[in-house]
């Protein structure tokens, strides 16, 4: 019986979300259940963006409901947009700017201390170069990873794939194609590493 389950699994067809979570081409655009999710997810950013600005626990309520996880202590100033939402994990002492987009078809998260300036964007979602494959609507989603203490300036943009370690510093504009270590400055299009972290700059004491 288990090897006969087991030839039935082997044999199964691959749902077009399971090929999203393996980093496979997918195209999520009709399929029922995916579509489904996007629109409860776009109901619920369209209540959040909706409500008094001065709503706090309102807002955070909604966000709550909408994201995979987040601390208790965050702030995501209206408007704000995500595909999906529950792929989403902030942590403690959270801000985003206005005009924050996560397209979050796979995992997008953020460790403790991010500051977001406004209008930057994290894409889990890109399209294949081949054309006909893109032509038949098919993408993909890699996760994003953002560390601990870490600054972003306003009109960056986050590619597929990317990491970005602790105590890093983005510039504006930037547009990070590639993960960025830890104890760093980066800046630019493409995002390169500018420099080191300071040890003053980390709040560390200095050396004798």
């Amino acid at each position: 019986m288990a090897r006969r389950a087991k030839r039935r699994e082997k044999g199964r067809t691959m749902t077009e979300k399971e090929k999203a979570a393996a980093g496979l081409l997918y195209d999520g655009n009709y399929e029922p259940g995916m579509m489904a999710e996007r629109i409860h997810a776009a109901s619920l950013c369209q209540r959040y963006n909706t409500l008094p600005p001065g709503s706090r626990e309102e807002q955070r309520a909604v966000m709550r409901e909408l994201l995979g996880k987040t601390g208790d202590d965050f702030l995501i100033v209206q408007p704000f947009y995500c595909d999906y939402g529950y792929n989403i994990t902030i942590g403690e002492r959270f801000f985003a700017n206005v005009n924050c987009v996560i397209l979050d078809a796979a995992p997008v998260v953020f460790g403790d201390n991010v500051f977001i300036g406004p209008t930057c964007g994290f894409y889990t979602a890109g399209h294949p170069l081949n054309v006909i494959q893109r032509n038949q609507g098919l993408e993909y989603a890699y996760p994003i990873a953002i560390g601990n203490n870490v600054w972003i300036g306003g009109n960056a943009v986050f590619m597929p794939g990317v990491t970005v370690g602790d105590n890093v510093v983005v510039g504006a504009g930037s547009v990070v194609t590639r993960s960025i270590p830890a104890n760093t400055v980066a800046v630019g299009n493409p995002c390169r590493v500018l420099r080191d972290v300071t040890a003053e700059e980390l709040g560390l004491p200095p050396a004798f």
